[in-house]
């Protein structure tokens, strides 16, 4: 029986007693999906995962997206598995460099939006001792309760558009390596539309689900009010209450909820620095089928 202590934080846990690599059944899984819901980030820590156990254990939550740069992963024996690197081999970066820098939550662009990311830290960059190259959240579900109610009310129906291209973009502009997107690219990644406001499928609550990197326009509203109520919505939702940092240690595995929170990865570490982080990035193929929830309700009630 495993257990789940919470961070003394606005979000996060850490799940103690618990071999990810090893068989999970029914009952234990779907006390973890309630920690997930009611934390946001959980943290697994001292797990020993290869690429077919990282993808075993990830598949559990859903269907894994594969990478835009399919030549990047075509020659991995697990291609579900994605790397996140500064390491270079033969001249060659083995992963993305600077995946994350910007504050998002992964596949909103998609109509099947995310679910979870999966990540194992296998290499952290280390400093005069500190670990460096840490990963900060911030809590939807804080955001949306502390949102003025006049505005809830207002905007309780609202849509957004969000577009893979625009964070991409983006990170170009900042100094990104990255080539641009290729029509082929551009096609398999359309923009998408999400409620402004989404019923969130483990806690039924309201969360704010929008973010910097993908969100590019509030539908109902004329362009330049779109754009005033975005950047009010980006602010309030980075407001220091709501925000947490996760310090990586090696053999980290940690899984987060991207309904529930967004991210970002913290570059503050040199080139030689090394960091590598395999991860699986989680669509909600499963976490809004009743049948998948159902024996949520048989673990509430036995925690």
């Amino acid at each position: 029986m495993f257990t789940v202590r919470p961070n003394d934080a606005i979000l996060g846990a850490t799940i103690e007693g618990l071999d990810t690599a090893g068989p999970i059944d029914a009952g234990d899984f779907a006390r973890l999906l309630l920690a997930l819901g009611r934390h946001g980030v959980l943290r697994f820590p001292d797990q020993h995962l290869d690429d077919p156990a990282l993808r075993g254990f990830a598949e559990r939550f859903g269907a894994i997206q594969g990478s835009v740069a399919k030549e990047a992963a075509a020659g991995r024996a697990v291609p579900e598995v994605g790397v996140l690197s500064n390491i270079r081999q033969g001249g060659q970066l083995i992963g993305f460099p600077d995946a994350g820098q910007d504050w998002h939550t992964d596949m909103s662009y998609r109509d099947l939006m995310g679910f979870v990311n999966v990540l194992y830290g296998v290499r952290i960059p280390r400093r005069d001792g500190r670990a460096l190259g840490g990963t900060e959240f911030a809590n939807m579900h804080a955001a949306y309760d502390a949102l003025p109610e006049a505005l809830r009310a207002r905007l309780a129906d609202a849509t957004v558009t969000h577009d893979f291209n625009q964070y991409w973009e983006n990170a170009r502009r900042a100094g990104s390596t990255r080539p641009p997107l290729t029509p082929e690219q551009r096609r398999a990644r359309p923009p998408a539309v999400h409620p402004l406001f989404l019923t969130h499928p483990i806690t039924g609550r309201k969360v704010l689900y929008c973010n910097p990197g993908y969100a590019e326009r509030i539908n109902e509203l004329p362009e330049a009010e779109s754009a005033e109520m975005l950047a009010f919505l980006f602010a309030h939702q980075l407001r220091p209450e709501f925000r947490w940092t996760h310090v990586w240690t090696e053999n980290d595995l940690l899984v987060w909820d991207h309904l529930g929170t967004i991210h970002r990865a913290i570059a503050d570490y040199r080139a030689d620095e090394p960091r590598l982080i395999r991860r699986c990035q989680v669509l909600a193929t499963r976490v809004f089928d009743p049948d998948f929830l159902a024996p949520l309700h048989a673990a509430q009630h036995a925690m």
